[in-house]
């Protein structure tokens, strides 16, 4: 495991955090939520029929001893989770509304989350992006002052390690948008020892084409120096200026970044979603992620082509996040 998880483990172990995993039948789930709990890192909360649940873990031979499997139909605080769902939801969802919803794994594994039985939660190995962040929108909601949610890789090679920002939720930001991607982008790369460095991407390097999608890059980064003035953030780049320290000499002379970001915010999720995948097929990156950022507790959304190494290590992170 790369040092940047093995700084993770350290800083969540012993400390107490339950982690939520709906898609308590999934091979992949169960087998990372075993390895967890018998590692000591945390205690992972696994949805489902318990039969069920315990059946498949028979199956493909792993102990879930340390694992809390609990059944949304048989659990004991229910009713308790039914008022609490229909107060947040104000007015949306009667009782009747909130006990059939309940019963799904992830509107109950978040309503975990949301009442403090459960310090975050990590589901999409079987279930699609909305399936996972709708839940968290409805109940847990973004953190005050920001507007989106917003999800971002960390990629990782050997001892090198980037934030990719947005490569899955927003499909067209806006200024405001982007800024405020920009600033909790920051905040995600601090939690993994990354003191940031923000360049907003475009095709064109300080004001080497003008047109409304690089002005939008141009405002992004106004923006953001406004809202968060002790933020290394500038812009408009394209990726060669701000990574490569030869080629910012040239493009941007006076610019606050030398080649030297750490912290990628793309203009748009087509540029995002292809620029990592990019980096993760063709330059060997491990991507992490994605990771989802701005809410008031942390859901994580898996690729339903993950792997069960995929699982454990956005566990990992969504306990760091709970810090």
């Amino acid at each position: 495991m790369s040092n940047l998880f093995t700084t993770l483990t350290d800083k969540v172990k012993g400390k107490e955090l339950k982690i939520v995993f709906p898609e308590g039948t999934d091979e992949r789930i169960l087998t990372a939520a075993s390895r967890l709990a018998s590692d000591g890192i945390l205690t992972p909360i696994v949805v489902g029929n318990v039969d069920e649940v315990n059946a498949q873990a028979d199956k493909i031979g792993v102990k879930l001893d340390g694992c809390d499997v609990v059944d949304p139909a048989s659990f004991p605080g229910m009713d308790e989770l039914v008022k609490a769902f229909v107060e947040r939801r104000k007015g949306k969802a009667t009782e009747e509304d909130a006990k059939k919803i309940l019963l799904d794994g992830n509107y109950f594994g978040t309503m975990l989350v949301y009442t403090g039985q459960a310090h975050g939660l990590v589901s999409g190995a079987a279930h699609s992006t909305a399936d996972t962040v709708r839940p968290a929108l409805q109940i847990i909601k973004t953190k005050e002052g920001v507007r989106k949610t917003s999800g971002v890789f960390i990629m990782v090679r050997e001892d090198e390690k980037y934030v990719f920002a947005d490569c899955a939720i927003n499909i067209s930001p806006d200024s405001q948008d982007l800024a405020e991607i920009a600033i909790e982008s920051a905040k995600t790369a601090e939690m993994f020892d990354i003191d940031p460095r923000v360049a907003m991407l475009s095709f064109s390097t300080k004001g080497s084409a003008k047109s409304p999608e690089t002005e939008k890059v141009v405002e992004a980064v106004s923006v953001a120096k406004e809202k968060a003035p002790e933020l290394t953030v500038d812009g408009e780049f394209q990726f060669d200026a701000a990574f490569v320290p030869s080629v910012a000499e040239k493009k941007a002379p006076d610019a606050d970044i030398q080649g030297n970001a750490n912290v990628f915010v793309f203009p748009s999720l087509e540029a995002g979603n292809i620029g990592y995948k990019i980096a993760q097929r063709l330059g060997n990156f491990e991507a992490v992620g994605p990771i989802l950022q701005g809410l008031n507790a942390p859901v994580n959304d898996l690729s339903r082509g993950c792997n069960e190494e995929d699982v454990y290590k956005l566990a990992l992170i969504t306990a760091a996040q709970a810090l």
